[in-house]
């Protein structure tokens, strides 16, 4: 309301002003430099001698020009892939839903590629979605840009080749999977598989990648849990839950107030690449309170109680390994579960201060409640 009432006063104001300059609409001002006044723009001895009438001229015209937006562009919605998805995928939305299984090939001009098919699956089911697997999709070659972005629960994209950036982007709960080819000659760990600001924006759901992703992997991810094979600069920040199963780019962790990053360090090198600002470094350890106990095994952050998480590292990491591989068939996951207890001991645990404390804090509000009652 307060918004609303402020935006009203900015209305009024601009009606003044126009008004004065002889105006009844805004569209009639598009394009009018010949009103601008410059004289205060210059007057700053910064600007002294700035001559800005090249960039202010206003030039005639010709006829059947417009010099503002009049007509709506075609974006080529009607060729997206989205609708093959969604006509193959008819009896998973229907009202008694029924897993189906789709193969379709992708190429990069194939944008947002999983964004229209969760729209129908939101606007049928709301954010709760479909049961896990119920569609699930295979497609193999390369796909644009946003790759499974806002992707709803209960739908899966298997994805056999690379992607563009922003994969996941907005991920709600449906599971993002890209893998190379099998036969492929190249170390995952050492090639990129998919590009930037992947998983951004992401609030739940599952990735796994085999491979490296570019810079700002898992940025603004408040919740959904992935696994990569490498990521460039500026990795990690906000929330859910990330393991890196090969080196990272520098400047990891900056910003990061919430979730936890389980850190593959072979060679003790991790450090100096991470931003420790925020967060601390801790050797994941085996053998907690409640480890290999079947009820906790959860990939969430707080899902096992708030602060429990602390206690189930070790056993979270290596679910999180054992569902990579299990998705990707990844030989760095094997050889890393082939030797389980060495492997662990170069993990580092990568977790905000002030949100480890909250948690903390949390539990022990908790069991005072529990006390008393």
């Amino acid at each position: 309301e307060h918004v609303i009432n402020y935006f009203f006063f900015v209305a009024e104001e601009l009606r003044q002003i126009m008004a004065k300059m002889g105006f009844r609409k805004v569209e009639e001002m598009v394009g009018r430099v010949d009103l601008l006044d410059m004289r205060k723009a210059v007057d700053h001895w910064k600007a002294k001698g700035i001559d800005l009438s090249k960039i202010l001229y206003q030039p005639q015209p010709k006829a059947g020009v417009a010099i503002k937006v009049s007509e709506t562009q075609d974006h080529g919605l009607e060729g997206a892939l989205d609708h093959k998805l969604i006509k193959a995928a008819k009896a998973a939305l229907a009202k008694s839903p029924k897993p189906v299984q789709i193969s379709e090939t992708i190429k990069n001009v194939n944008r947002t590629v999983g964004a229209m098919l969760s729209g129908e699956v939101a606007r049928k089911f709301g954010h709760a979605g479909l049961p896990d697997d119920t569609i699930q999709i295979a497609l193999t070659g390369v796909a644009g840009q946003s790759f499974a972005a806002f992707l709803a629960r209960g739908v899966t994209l298997n994805l056999v080749g690379d992607a563009n950036d922003y994969v996941g982007k907005g991920l709600s709960g449906g599971r993002v999977i890209v893998r190379q080819p099998d036969g492929v000659k190249r170390e995952p760990t050492e090639n990129i598989i998919v590009g930037n600001t992947v998983l951004y924006g992401a609030i739940a759901g599952e990735a796994y990648f085999e491979g490296v992703a570019g810079e700002r992997f898992a940025v603004r991810n408040s919740g959904a849990v992935a696994v990569v094979e490498g990521c460039g600069d500026h990795g990690c920040n906000d929330g859910g839950v990330v393991a890196v199963l090969g080196k990272t780019g520098r400047n990891f962790a900056a910003g990061m107030s919430g979730g936890v990053a389980y850190v593959y360090d072979e060679d003790g090198s991790f450090t100096d690449r991470c931003n420790k600002a925020m967060v601390a470094l801790q050797p994941v350890k085996a053998g907690g309170e409640g480890d290999n106990v079947p009820q906790q095994r959860s990939l969430s952050v707080e899902s096992n109680g708030m602060g429990d998480m602390l206690a189930f590292d070790a056993e979270r990491l290596r679910i999180l390994i054992e569902r990579h591989q299990l998705h990707t068939g990844s030989a760095r996951a094997k050889a890393l579960l082939a030797d389980w207890d060495k492997s662990l001991g170069k993990f580092v645990k990568v977790m905000p201060t002030d949100y480890a404390r909250a948690l903390l804090d949390m539990k022990s509000a908790a069991q005072v409640t529990v006390a008393a009652e």
